[in-house]
């Protein structure tokens, strides 16, 4: 039950809301607990039960870290980090550990591995990743924890970011939990359906479109794409993970602001950015956020207080500080992403071109934002077809394909409608270089509006939430691209 789907657009959102608008607040986070659960449950209703177990688990082991003390808070830290990590382990990696292992072993000429394979459940990563920064911030003191059970499981089960982000901290929203989302003004209503209904038409109106042929295109043999073709597969990806994984962004935050909270920002114009290093300041912040809170700075810590010289091999120690816990901290951003040797390169690309960035592009690129934009979408696309590849010989043909001036094989017709989608996925995800346009769509986006701006939200919101409910009868159902993750 998607978000983009008739089913949920229909029944399931109207009904939510109807009720939790209408209830007394005493309730509403009970019943949106309930409706969280139904919502997991109707997309993995096999997992729903081992992720309520170690909600459970994880609340009794963050009771008891709390009344510790001394090292005894440190193991129990560590043991929820175990637990939660060795769960996303089993589900996610276990497969790809297991096809690796049963490779060796016919390279050593043993018996093959029979192992049963294991079924990911949707959106264990998020769920992972927020179960940690909770037990963390809390551990540091610096979050209050949770009042009760059923608050701790209504943060770590909010349906609207529950399968694909945005990584939300608890201390984001805790107050909007005490008091059950609060007093939720029309203008805030309104608001958040405007957002909602934007990251739809996102989702339908173009992902959709673009991800219809992209599809077709990443469907034939590698070798026999022409040099416009690799072209034509790398740009529509490009394009429309943007779309779809934005889109559902948008809808979670919308989602969100319906029912009284504020999620962070997971997206801001990213294929602007002059670096791959501000390209992750601006795709999936909450990721990126995550990441340097929990992954980088602990490990450039502790590399830190090892390393005693001020130079090691002509360069400084904090460059190497620096260099070591970007690899580490990438190469879990590619593996977080999936279980796949194809990922595990990427999120090793982006980390070398950071360092390498680090080290002299950023000063290459420092006042020429004109230059440093064409090459940093160029090493995003680069990245992407490795991303997008079923197995690493096809990511690397087709990178290398983009760069061969060769013809099709076999003739591959691509509808004339993609290339006006991508035409304007294009303008809509580079507009943003020009100034003032990121405040301007602050404005838009705001809480706050005059009364003439939203009448003109209102109307908008209608026209593309028509338009859109439309394209999906006649299209039917397409997955958000986040949700492999």
């Amino acid at each position: 039950m998607v978000f983009s789907s008739s089913l949920f657009l229909l029944y399931f959102l109207p009904v939510f809301l109807l009720v939790y608008y209408f209830i007394d607040k005493r309730y509403r986070n009970a019943f949106a607990l309930l409706s969280s659960v139904f919502y997991f449950a109707w997309g993995a209703p096999v997992f729903v039960f081992i992720i309520l177990v170690s909600i459970l688990t994880d609340h009794l082991l963050n009771i008891t870290m709390l009344r510790s003390e001394g090292s005894r808070r440190k193991y129990l830290l560590s043991a929820i980090i175990l637990l939660n990590v060795g769960l996303l382990v089993y589900f996610k990696y276990s497969n790809f550990l297991f096809d690796n292992l049963g490779f060796i072993f016919k390279l050593l000429k043993f018996n093959d591995l029979q192992v049963t394979k294991a079924i990911v459940p949707l959106g264990v990563s998020f769920i992972t990743f927020q179960k940690i920064s909770y037990s963390i911030d809390v551990y540091r003191k610096k979050v209050k924890p949770a009042e009760g059970l059923v608050q701790y499981a209504y943060f770590i089960l909010l349906f609207p970011k529950l399968f694909a982000g945005p990584i939300v901290r608890f201390g984001e929203i805790s107050q909007s939990l005490a008091d059950s989302g609060g007093e939720i003004t029309n203008d805030q209503r309104l608001a958040g359906f405007f957002r909602f209904v934007i990251g739809l038409a996102k989702k339908v109106l173009i992902a959709n479109v673009l991800g219809e042929q992209v599809d077709q295109l990443f469907a034939l043999p590698a070798q026999d794409f022409s040099t416009v073709l690799a072209w034509t597969a790398a740009l529509g990806y490009t394009f429309q993970i943007y779309f779809d994984f934005s889109g559902y962004s948008d809808m979670a935050i919308g989602i969100g602001t319906m029912m009284g909270f504020r999620f962070p920002e997971n997206f801001n114009n990213p294929y602007t950015a002059g670096s791959i290093t501000e390209f992750w300041r601006r795709w999936h912040m909450s990721l990126s956020n995550w990441l340097r809170d929990y992954i980088f700075l602990p490990r450039a810590y502790a590399s830190s207080r090892r390393l005693k010289e001020n130079y090691y091999l002509g360069l400084k120690a904090e460059q190497w500080i620096y260099m070591e816990a970007t690899l580490v901290t990438m190469l879990i951003c590619g593996v977080w992403h999936g279980a796949a040797w194809t990922f595990i390169i990427w999120g090793l690309f982006q980390g070398v071109i950071m360092i390498l960035e680090r080290l002299f592009l950023l000063k290459v690129y420092k006042k020429r934002r004109y230059i440093a934009i064409p090459i940093t979408f160029f090493l995003t696309i680069l990245g992407w077809m490795m991303f997008r590849a079923e197995n690493i010989h096809q990511g690397l043909t087709l990178i290398r394909n983009l760069f061969s001036i060769k013809e099709a094989v076999n003739y591959t017709y691509v509808n004339p409608k993609f290339y006006t989608i991508l035409i304007i996925a294009a303008f809509s995800s580079f507009y943003g270089v020009f100034k003032g346009i990121e405040s301007w769509q602050n404005k838009v986006l705001a809480y706050d509006q005059k009364t003439s701006s939203f009448v003109l939200i209102t109307i908008i919101s209608i026209l593309l939430f028509i338009l859109s409910l439309a394209t999906i009868t006649s299209t039917g159902f397409s997955p958000f691209i986040y949700f492999r993750f």
